[in-house]
């Protein structure tokens, strides 16, 4: 059982010699070196697999001997009638003094060295999705293979190591509506809205690395999200305060693109895989999705897809890998409507219709009052 612990910080970049010393973890762990922050432990305490949660991973600590001590499951060596001290958990681990002072100690886990078994990254989903905006003939005519509804494999990460153990996949309500943004008029290949989102998100994060405030960050964010967008679209002030939410919490540009987008059901989770491993050992999941540009595509892709023979045996790819592409025309047609439900969308729309007049009529209002009252 080995693993890692690093410092717990709010900026975002916690590779390489940044990782350092995971603190306010539930373990007493003395401040070491930069050289004892190289000693890296971790086990499985819960049996699931991995060492990915929190209290899972620590750095080591110096001793006078040299050696290095595991905090974790970290108990006092016992002593015999001679003296001689032994470990309780096992003879097979040495009893060590931490260079603090105290009892011999002892641990089943054991310490490894970062410098010589580095961890191993696995870096964002990169899947830009179908181009909406292919080439055509003289007559109109798309040359390129038309996608209906199709979507981005994207990933977000629950706590872990990584994300300093914060939820990146944290549901935070509704933020994007279907419909949003005038380009998604038709049932085509657009997949604006997953851009759209994807632009506000990088905007923010850039800044936030540049050294904007979490608001400032924001706020770039959700300008650049609703340029070219219909705004009554777009919860402004949800998004802005989940952006600053995410930012503080560690959380990149895709994390939040990710989780806005399945907050507003836009997603379909495939499932979890390992984004930061040591020695073989799991340290951060991330979960996999095709997230489309809007709640009705996912819904028709959910029970579209078990109809369809191309898709038989294979529906989504994998969680590291997902296969997000939309319909083909001919697909689309063989679709039976008939055995699709479409209840969740419905109750959708009523529930947005009755929310989009309030908020138009108080847009009205403000607007109105702003200009008898300048």
């Amino acid at each position: 059982m080995i693993g890692f612990a690093t410092k717990r910080r709010r900026r975002l970049d916690l590779r390489g010699a940044a990782l350092g010393l995971v603190l306010g973890m539930g373990l007493t762990v003395a401040c070491p070196s930069i050289a004892s922050a190289q000693q890296i432990c971790a086990a499985d305490l819960n049996n699931n697999g991995d060492a990915a949660d929190e209290g899972e991973q620590a750095s080591c600590l110096a001793t006078t001997s040299g050696a290095w001590l595991c905090p974790i499951q970290q108990v006092d060596c016992v002593a015999d009638a001679v003296g001689q001290y032994s470990c309780p958990v096992g003879a097979q681990y040495a009893c060590v003094v931490k260079s603090t002072g105290g009892p011999p100690a002892c641990s089943p886990n054991q310490c490894a060295d970062l410098a010589t078994n580095p961890i191993v990254e696995e870096p964002p989903m990169d899947d830009p999705g179908t181009e909406p905006n292919g080439a055509i003939d003289a007559d109109g005519n798309c040359l390129g293979q038309i996608e209906i509804f199709s979507g981005r494999g994207m990933r977000c990460r629950p706590p872990g190591l990584s994300t300093t153990f914060s939820n990146c996949c944290k549901d935070k309500g509704k933020i994007v509506k279907d419909g949003m943004g005038s380009s998604i008029g038709s049932i085509g290949t657009k997949i604006a809205v997953a851009k759209g989102v994807f632009t506000g998100m990088k905007a923010a994060y850039v800044a936030f690395k540049a050294g904007a405030t979490a608001s400032e960050a924001a706020s770039a964010g959700a300008h650049a999200l609703i340029v070219g967008l219909d705004p009554t679209s777009l919860a402004v002030s949800l998004a802005i305060n989940f952006m600053m939410e995410f930012l503080f919490a560690g959380c990149d540009s895709q994390d939040m693109e990710a989780a806005m987008l399945r907050s507003s059901g836009m997603c379909h989770e495939i499932g979890s895989y390992c984004t930061s491993s040591f020695l073989g050992l799991c340290l951060q999941k991330a979960r996999g999705n095709c997230c489309f540009n809007t709640k009705l595509g996912r819904i028709i892709q959910e029970q579209g897809r078990p109809q369809l023979k191309a898709f038989n045996g294979n529906l989504w790819g994998t969680a590291k890998k997902p296969m997000c592409r939309g319909f083909t025309p001919e697909e689309f047609q063989a679709l039976d409507f008939s055995k699709i439900d479409l209840s969740e969308y419905y109750a959708d729309i009523e529930a947005r219709a009755q929310s989009d007049i309030r908020q138009d009529m108080g847009e009205r209002v403000n607007a109105y009052l702003k200009a008898v009252n300048p």
